[in-house]
């Protein structure tokens, strides 16, 4: 059987900031009530499933969990060694190939079949060495590093390639500073990003707590089986790309999407500072303001340097009386519990805690969006003086609308990164050269005056992290409740629920019945769609269409929640599909101009109206659909709702420039056909408007050459050549089955 965990971490809304007393128990009450219905769920999970084990909210994110302490590296089962696996449910699940494990994200679809017996079926991947050399410079942090990376391996198109990373400059890294870089793996658009069992990895399982035997067993069988790093130095790569780490500098990412690298130095140079920021009355929020300054997501507090340099720079700006900007809602949710005893022992939490960055959560939190709620005045203001507001978090997306409804642009950061614009309190403001205040004695307080040195950062770390730590952490979490009672084997599905309802996906065109002719544009998409884009997972306002759902249902504004936690309720999720009020569908247009928002045009008639209302329109016709995209889509998050939510509309097939590999599979599960153009035919070149008619012709085999025919408004066809992206053999029955869920079916009755 497939051992599988299962830990909650994405539901977690920052309704209390990090400034305010007891905001930890006080967001984990919220939690609990909102999501009452989902953790029902899964306590009915607990004992329904044999090998299944639930971690429940409140407990760390399950990737920084995996690294600390549920993966072995090397597995022994029954006297039998080998290396450990993982598929996970989130595609930042690379975060533990820091450690040698080849651990790959999938999306919900793929590992439910995995769960269910099936195999996790892929094409051989183009492995490409990353040679990391060089040192990198004085006061930079491997937030610097792993965004100029992502930058970088964005350009070099490593989309779907494993990565692995070699070279002494990869072996002088900590395995926090590894993870930095692996976690990112969706965003530079790899697969995995894999480095060498080396003397880092058994320096880590020691410091984190694993059992003596276990480390043995890593050593001894990596270098047995030639695992270890000595036995692949002179591995061969048929492409190696090679990255110099002392060319980084201080850096950030936005104003949205990671890879938008925003060198520190450059920010007057782009026009993100300005030379002066224009005065405001007293008490007002300045233009840029910073309205979220979240230090956040497992990418960098799984990295001890990282929170320890927040902390540092935390303790200087108090010691020298600086304070966080009164609008600025500061928060601080690391992904394990042992970060806070670390800080403890190095008496910086509270440091952290005087500037606002007190514990929120020990979830996702602002990087999935879950950011909550701002303070009503300041929301007010923003709304009033329609204010440029941006948040600030180390988080690894800053996709549009992602972060909060409010904020129109966001910026990633380093943790130490985000202390300075919670001080700041402007994006307005040169980080580099402005001043962020004063001192006792009137003198002027720059960003140099606060960072760390690095010997003072692994000082700390060197003297607080301790093996203890990890150990009283874990030994609890994992402690099996003996006396739990066996569930139900079937679930009693709670009727007027807004988060768990029996999904439809056994009933009518859902069951495997596609068409693909006559298919009508429910949108024409640019280039770099993101998942977001397709289902947003941040909050639920109440003019949008799931808004009025749950009002209709009786729920209160106030319990919302996200658009995340409700995706266990197709009838709340569906209304999700295209509601980021950022997305620029090309079919609405103003003068010549595409309309930002959750907009499409119903054909025949032309008519503009919102999303939902077009897709409600088609399915009363059972009129079926096609999207038609630029490149790279569906970046992003591996959230299969993006998938479900499309073919539940009635959509049968996508045609994009490309596609990057987690969607495209969560497509294929859904029973979408993705089409690809050929090189140098896009939507442009083609000349659509949305006004044409769709039909796919020729037999559907894996990389078949097949033919999309194009029937515009005034009669005249247009035969276009598409590549079938059903990759396998495998995949086209699965595709031909209507699904994942409908195949497994068929295969179970079959036995």
């Amino acid at each position: 059987m497939v051992e599988t965990q299962l830990i909650v971490d994405h539901s977690l809304a920052v309704e209390h900031a990090g400034f305010e007393p007891d905001a930890f128990e006080k967001n984990r009450a919220i939690e609990e009530r909102r999501n009452e219905d989902r953790f029902h769920f899964i306590e009915w999970c607990k004992t329904a499933f044999k090998n299944v084990s639930v971690i429940p909210a409140g407990n760390g994110i399950m990737h920084q969990i995996n690294l600390e302490k549920m993966s072995p590296v090397i597995q022994n089962q029954q006297g039998v060694a080998f290396p450990d696996t993982c598929v996970g449910t989130d595609s930042h699940t690379p975060h533990v190939d820091a450690l040698g494990v080849i651990a790959i994200g999938v999306g919900g679809l793929e590992a439910e079949t995995v769960m269910l017996g099936r195999p996790s079926m892929m094409r051989l991947p183009d492995i490409v060495g990353v040679k990391l050399v060089g040192k990198r410079q004085e006061g930079i942090t491997a937030t610097d590093i792993v965004l100029a990376l992502t930058e970088f391996l964005r350009k070099e198109r490593v989309v779907s390639s494993y990565l692995e990373f070699f070279g002494e400059g990869a072996r002088a890294l900590t395995i926090g500073d590894r993870a930095t870089i692996s976690n990112m793996t969706p965003e530079y658009g790899a697969t995995a990003a894999m480095f060498y069992i080396d003397e880092q990895t058994i320096n880590y399982l020691k410091l984190t707590g694993r059992e003596p035997e276990q480390v043995a067993l890593v050593e001894t069988y990596a270098k047995t089986v030639g695992l270890w790093a000595d036995d692949l130095e002179n591995a061969h790569y048929e492409r190696v790309l090679e990255f110099d780490l002392s060319s980084v500098t201080r850096n950030m990412a936005g104003p949205s999407n990671p890879h938008r690298r925003l060198p520190t130095s450059e920010l007057a140079e782009r026009g993100i500072a300005l030379a002066q920021a224009p005065a405001d009355s007293e008490g007002s929020m300045p233009d840029g303001a910073v309205i979220i300054a979240a230090i956040t997501s497992c990418t960098n507090t799984s990295n001890p340097r990282n929170v320890v340099a927040a902390g540092l720079v935390a303790k200087k700006a108090n010691q020298l009386g600086l304070v966080r900007k009164p609008w600025v809602k500061t928060s601080f949710a690391p992904g394990s519990k042992v970060a806070k005893l670390y800080l403890e022992e190095a008496g910086l939490l509270s440091e952290l805690q005087q500037l606002g960055f007190g514990i929120v959560a020990y979830a996702c939190t602002t990087c999935n969006g879950m950011s909550g709620a701002l303070d009503p005045v300041i929301e007010q203001e923003i709304i009033e003086r329609d204010l440029y507001a941006t948040a600030v978090l180390s988080g690894n997306r800053n996709f549009d609308g992602r972060i909060h409804p409010h904020a129109k642009q966001a910026f990633l950061a380093s943790p130490p990164l985000v202390v300075a614009y919670a001080i700041a309190g402007t994006m307005r403001f040169d980080i580099e050269c402005d001043a962020l205040g004063t001192d006792a004695n009137g003198k002027p307080v720059y960003l140099n005056d606060l960072w760390p040195t690095d010997a003072e950062i692994d000082e700390v770390v060197g003297k607080s992290v301790k093996p203890e730590q990890f150990q009283r952490i874990y030994v609890e979490m994992f402690q099996q409740d003996a006396n739990s009672s066996l569930s139900e084997p079937l679930y009693d599905w709670r009727p007027m629920s807004t988060y768990i309802r029996r999904p439809p996906y056994w009933e009518g065109a859902l069951a495997g019945e596609r068409t693909l002719k006559g298919m009508r544009p429910l949108a024409v998409l640019g280039d770099n769609i993101t998942t977001d884009h397709l289902s947003p997972s941040n909050a639920i306002m109440p003019s949008s269409a799931a808004g009025e759902y749950l009002a209709k249902m009786g729920l209160e504004p106030v319990d919302f929640n996200s658009y995340a936690t409700h995706r266990g309720d197709h009838l709340t999720a569906q209304r999700a599909t295209f509601a980021n009020p950022k997305l620029l569908n090309e079919m609405v247009k103003e003068n010549g101009e595409v309309v930002q928002g959750s907009l499409a045009r119903i054909e025949p008639e032309g008519k503009v109206t919102r999303m939902w209302e077009a897709i409600e329109t088609y399915m009363e016709r059972k009129q079926p659909l096609i999207i038609v995209a630029g490149a790279d889509y569906g970046q992003g998050s591996s959230r299969d709702w993006a998938a479900k939510g499309v073919r539940l509309a009635g959509v049968e097939a996508i045609a994009a420039e490309g596609f990057e590999r987690i969607h495209r599979t969560n497509l294929v599960g859904m029973g979408v056909l993705p089409l690809e153009f050929k090189p140098g035919v896009n939507r442009n070149t083609l000349e659509l408007d949305g006004t044409e008619l769709y039909d796919v012709v020729g037999e559907i085999k894996p990389g078949a050459d097949l033919a999309l025919v194009v029937t515009r408004a005034n009669g005249e066809k247009l035969d276009v050549a598409v590549t079938c992206r059903l990759d396998t053999e495998d995949e086209v029955k699965v595709y031909q089955a209507g699904g994942v869920l409908q195949r497994f079916a068929q295969d179970f009755l079959a036995q």
